[in-house]
């Protein structure tokens, strides 16, 4: 197959609503691996036809199904053993809808308990309870699924006002549960993908605040290499928003910078394709 007609890591992430960090140990553990993999640059190409696989692996994270037995399913050639495996998961998300349920209705019988008088003593108890309620692989799930549609909707040509409410209030979500379970990297993923939105959306203001955020956390010292990069560029963007050409020169030049220090050829593909895309 020719190289014009395979998919770079960041199409085939696009494309698939998986990460390139997702696809790299997909390919690590056997799950995807890429056609080809250039042995001087480590850049990993894909096939169009891989896509689908790509997004059935993505639609089996969503529901919690573990790596290993996505393995087993995408390699099983029985329907009724693969109906097995669902069945199983089935099983545990019902257990925990369960779970769930209950602490709705001991939340509930505490809010109507006529004795209580003071929320003092039961503060902490709430606080527990509510957020005992979202697990941390379903806030997981649920910021990687809001990430994707915000990026599925970023990519749309024609979005409608409603597409741009849906895109702005997913990316805020996304931000929000990663807020509560991620680490660096996913905090500054989260601010550089609002600032994003944010210029796309014509709102410059906005769109620094969150680039400005991105760039504190990229530079805490626990954030990969790539995303001081990421968040320069998302700089440079805002400020050609808002028009200030001077400002957006300089952090697209400190965004180049810092690619160069990315040590993984891939994130600098990435961070490169984005730069190419800088409205001077």
């Amino acid at each position: 197959m020719p190289n014009e007609e395979r998919l770079t890591i960041g199409a085939m992430a696009r494309r698939s609503g998986l990460t390139p960090k997702a696809l790299r140990h997909y390919d690590a553990i056997g799950l995807l691996r890429p056609v080809d993999v250039d042995p001087t640059t480590g850049y990993r190409r894909y096939a169009p036809e891989q896509v689908a696989q790509a997004r059935t692996i993505r639609r089996l994270r969503d529901l919690d199904v573990p790596l290993d037995v996505i393995g087993d399913l995408l390699r099983a050639g029985d329907v009724a053993k693969a109906d097995e495996i669902l069945a199983r998961h089935a099983a545990a998300v019902e257990a925990r809808t369960w779970r769930l349920q209950r602490i709705q209705h001991r939340l509930r019988q505490l809010l109507d308990d006529p004795r209580r008088t003071s929320m003092t003593d039961e503060t902490d108890l709430i606080d527990d309870e509510a957020n005992a309620t979202l697990e941390p692989e379903e806030r997981r799930r649920l910021a990687a699924e809001l990430f994707n549609l915000t990026w599925t909707l970023l990519e749309k040509p024609d979005r409608s006002t409603e597409d741009d409410d849906r895109m702005l209030h997913a990316a805020h979500a996304s931000r929000f549960h990663w807020g509560e379970i991620g680490g660096a990297q996913q905090l500054a993923v989260g601010e550089w993908q609002c600032s994003r939105v944010y210029a796309v959306l014509g709102r410059p203001e906005p769109s620094l605040h969150h680039a400005r955020r991105a760039l504190e956390i990229a530079q805490s010292g626990d954030a990969p290499d790539w995303t001081v990069a990421s968040a320069y560029e998302a700089l440079a963007r805002a400020h050609a928003v808002a028009g200030d050409r001077d400002e957006a020169e300089r952090f697209a030049a400190l965004a180049r910078e810092a690619v160069d220090r990315i040590e993984d050829p891939e994130d600098r593909e990435v961070i490169e394709g984005d730069l190419a895309t800088l409205p001077l």
